[in-house]
């Protein structure tokens, strides 16, 4: 029975990494039909979250905020 380089294991966990990781910064980021595109929240969008969610008072409001650590 031949074994299989320990490489092409190590090379097949890369090859996944990169494709998951092209999918989530590229790919993954569509919204349905009639919903506004997706935000990516920093220092300098802040203030207009605060603003739209403050105007929305007579609506239910959820806000998730997801962190990868």
């Amino acid at each position: 029975m031949k074994r299989r380089p320990i490489t092409y294991g190590i090379l097949g966990v890369v090859i996944a990494v990169a494709l998951l990781l092209v999918y989530y910064f590229y790919l993954g980021s569509s919204v349905p039909t009639g919903q506004q595109p997706l935000a990516r929240l920093d220092s300098s969008n802040i203030e207009s979250l605060k603003q739209s969610f403050n105007e929305s008072k007579d609506s239910v409001r959820v806000m998730v905020m997801l962190s990868p650590t």
